[in-house]
């Protein structure tokens, strides 16, 4: 009776513990598979040509599952200003690029409520980023 229950016993830890290693191989695959383009430029050569083309690409062609803009700095001016560039960001955000601007560099450039409007995430990004680069997200900074 007790190499009974000391088998039930051992077979029952023994599939709690291949479960919790399925979920975090399961995790470790999912944060390794997220891009994230912290964007500080305000050229807007550089956001067509690059920060934009390649998100995109990256999301479209599933070279990354899960793909993040962060407009931070300068870039939440010129997105707040540049009609085409709004376009791009829109148009990539209804493909499934998660568009998040910093809200303490759109405060100072006075553009809250304009990135708000274009249904962007406005909000605290310093933990977030920190998050994102302690993570094993690839983090591209432009």
């Amino acid at each position: 009776m007790k190499t009974k229950i000391f088998f039930v016993l051992f077979t029952v830890l023994s599939i709690i513990n291949i479960s919790e290693t399925m979920a975090q191989t399961n995790s470790d695959e999912n944060t390794s598979d997220k891009l994230v383009i912290l964007w500080t430029s305000d050229d807007p050569y550089l956001a067509e040509r690059m920060v934009l083309m390649y998100a995109h690409a990256a999301k479209n062609n599933r070279w990354f599952n899960e793909v993040t803009i962060i407009i931070w700095g300068p870039s939440a001016k010129m997105v707040a200003e540049n009609l085409k560039i709004q376009e791009k960001l829109k148009a990539m955000q209804k493909d499934g690029v998660e568009i998040k601007a910093c809200i303490a560099c759109a405060t100072a450039y006075g553009v809250v409520e304009d990135l708000k409007n274009l249904d962007f995430e406005v909000k605290g990004m310093g933990k977030p980023l920190t998050d994102y680069l302690k993570s094993d997200a690839k983090v591209l900074s432009l």
